[in-house]
């Protein structure tokens, strides 16, 4: 349907309810570009549609959101927790102005003890949960897990090495000498030890603490009363590690055997939400989160939000303890019921232990997000000094550093840092693997020239009407003249005349403070040698080639690891890994009979002979 472009705002509204009906569904509010200004969901789309045609009783939010309203968008759905999914989807894609969108959403590491070996390993574990084995978690960052093992180990003596390096032992690792290991892989230990062992980390991740120390502390009095001095101050050694663990993780909750605790704080049109994960009476830590507001959303819409987009990728908990009532509570139990396969119970606890659990979290929400407002208060000063420095018409919001770093052309690769109001935006760093001829020939023009080429195309590609925040509003290039003349000729061919770059340059002496700056077509210029933007140009720039050096580094490293195996159709990281254990080096695999290559496990007939034929191929 296409309205009339005189309707705007509530009128345009109007126009559409006449259309609608009474289903479940998500519509969308565009702008007069068809940006997406906002995504919503309804029960009934006529009767949540005709709330905006009211001519009062919105909030200010609201009320922009109409009057830069100039065409709408409808989807059905079967039923409410369908539109509600399918919101939260395109709110994801799109990044509406005008929604929450959670925009930090890692995966969560947990400790897993691997079941698929007669040894059980235990080690970290991210993402989906293929490995056949015991879980636990989740904790707040892998800091929090390489801590929690370190002391394990120390505990429970489980084996960490992997599986290949376990088969290849002929004598102890430095582990066992240092009491964090049994030793299985030489036979210093039972099985049935060793499975006694696994019980008891088990029991002990499990929330079952009190049984684990009580039966070490027996163990200790047993071997002092028979004066086996050196194994007595061994199980010492290990209760003090359990000790330390206990204390580790903080909070530990007698009331509450699993819930995740998420508290929110919104001050000035800012969020932090603070969710700390309880497990088996437990705490394994916490983490904030600085959901985008939707241009000043409360706490109910907020916090629906996060729910929804937090466990659209990990199971929800049994139960989840609010700071605050969540708006649509029944169709959020819902979905991340439907997520859990079973009931997850939402509480927004008023007294006793689980009110002081929220109340925790929401403390160090608040604090989190004072100490964020002071950092982004001073981001944002430099941004718009920057902006004065440079001739922008306003602050940038998003600034992208491009450097490259080879040798002598060798694994040349390009990287791209972003800063932003609130500092360096990890998760948006790219980096650019040069393909074409100038890496092999060194050419730093030529990179420049392709990477801004793949950056730009690739933008034109999936966001060309510019909907979403991707776009930046200034590109810093490391270098010179040269650089800058390379970015306006790509920038010039693909039609992209509003996007501002500055060259970067040390200056004639090469001295750190001395930088000269080059615009396309301009002579070069330099800023004061205290001048706060200066330095802050300093550390984007630094940023951008600790990157670029790490990436090089890395793609070096890869490459000194690469043997003819890899370059054999059909063998992959776990062929290439049984062949390695079979035969003790790539060398002798090449040098393998067809029979021996038969013999490893996990090699077919047919992938026997390729890998013969692969390096015994006759002209």
């Amino acid at each position: 349907m296409t309205e009339p472009r005189t309707l705007t705002g509530h009128a345009l509204i109007a126009s559409y309810v006449k259309t609608l009906d009474q289903s479940p569904g998500v519509y969308r509010m565009l702008d007069d570009e068809a940006r997406v200004l906002y995504v919503g969901k309804a029960r009934d789309l006529r009767a949540r549609v005709s709330n905006y045609t009211r001519l009062s009783g919105h909030t200010a939010r609201i009320a922009r959101m109409i009057s830069e309203t100039r065409s709408m968008m409808f989807l059905t759905t079967r039923t409410e927790t369908e539109a509600l999914l399918l919101e939260q989807n395109l709110i994801k894609q799109l990044k509406p102005v005008y929604n929450v969108l959670l925009r930090d959403d890692k995966s969560f590491p947990n400790i897993l003890i691997a079941k698929n070996h007669a040894y059980p390993q235990i080690r970290k574990h991210r993402g989906k949960r293929g490995t056949k084995g015991s879980y636990f978690g989740p904790f707040a960052s892998s800091g929090a897990v390489n801590r929690t093992l370190n002391q394990l180990q120390k505990v429970f003596l489980l084996r960490s090495c992997t599986d290949t390096t376990y088969q290849n032992r002929t004598r102890p690792c430095l582990l066992y000498q240092i009491k964090r290991c049994a030793a299985p892989c030489v036979g210093l230990i039972t099985p049935e030890d060793y499975g006694a062992l696994v019980a008891d980390a088990e029991r002990f991740l499990s929330g079952k603490t009190s049984h684990v120390q009580a039966e070490l502390a027996a163990q200790m009095q047993d071997a002092s009363e028979a004066m086996e001095y050196e194994r007595a101050a061994a199980l010492r050694d290990r209760i003090k590690a359990l000790t330390t663990v206990q204390q580790q993780q903080g909070i530990n909750p007698r009331g509450v055997e699993e819930a995740d605790v998420i508290a929110l704080h919104l001050e000035k049109g800012q969020a932090c939400v603070q969710v700390f994960f309880i497990r088996s009476h437990q705490s394994w830590g916490n983490r904030d989160f600085y959901p985008r507001t939707g241009s000043g959303a409360e706490e109910g819409e907020i916090l629906e939000a996060f729910l929804a987009q937090f466990y659209d990728s990990k199971p929800p908990p049994r139960q989840i303890l609010l700071s605050h009532p969540v708006e649509n509570e029944d169709l959020v139990r819902e979905l991340l019921s439907a997520r859990a396969g079973r009931n997850v119970d939402l509480r927004v606890p008023r007294r006793g232990e689980k009110a002081e659990l929220v109340e925790n979290a929401h403390r160090n929400a608040r604090e989190s997000l004072g100490r964020r407002m002071s950092e982004s208060a001073a981001q944002s000063r430099l941004l718009s000094g920057m902006a004065e420095a440079f001739d922008l018409e306003d602050a940038p919001r998003r600034v992208e550093v491009y450097d490259n770093s080879h040798i002598q052309g060798a694994h040349a690769i390009g990287a791209m840092i972003v800063a932003g109001p609130e500092g360096f935006m990890k998760n948006q760093y790219r980096k650019f693997t040069i393909k074409g001829e100038a890496g092999a020939q060194g050419d730093d023009f030529g990179m420049m020239r392709e990477v801004l080429t793949r950056r730009f195309e690739r933008l034109l590609k999936e966001d060309p009407a510019r909907q979403t925040e991707a776009w930046p509003d200034l590109l810093l290039i490391d270098g010179g003249v040269g650089q800058v003349s390379a970015v306006a000729e790509v920038l010039r061919d693909l039609g992209v005349d509003d996007v501002p770059f500055i060259g970067v340059a040390k200056g004639v002496d090469r001295d750190l403070g001395r930088e000269e700056f080059h615009r396309h077509g301009q002579p070069p210029f330099a800023l004061r040698h205290n001048d706060p933007v200066l330095y802050f140009v300093q550390r984007l720039r630094d940023e951008a080639h600790r990157f670029a050096i790490g990436t090089h580094r890395a793609a070096r490293a890869k490459a000194s690891t690469r043997t003819p195996l890899d370059e054999i159709p059909g063998v992959g990281a776990a062929r290439k890994r049984a062949l390695l254990a079979h035969f003790g080096s790539a060398k002798a695999v090449t040098r393998a009979g067809l029979p021996d290559l038969r013999a490893v496990p996990g090699i077919s007939e047919a992938m026997a002979r390729a890998i013969h034929d692969f390096f015994n191929a006759t002209g």
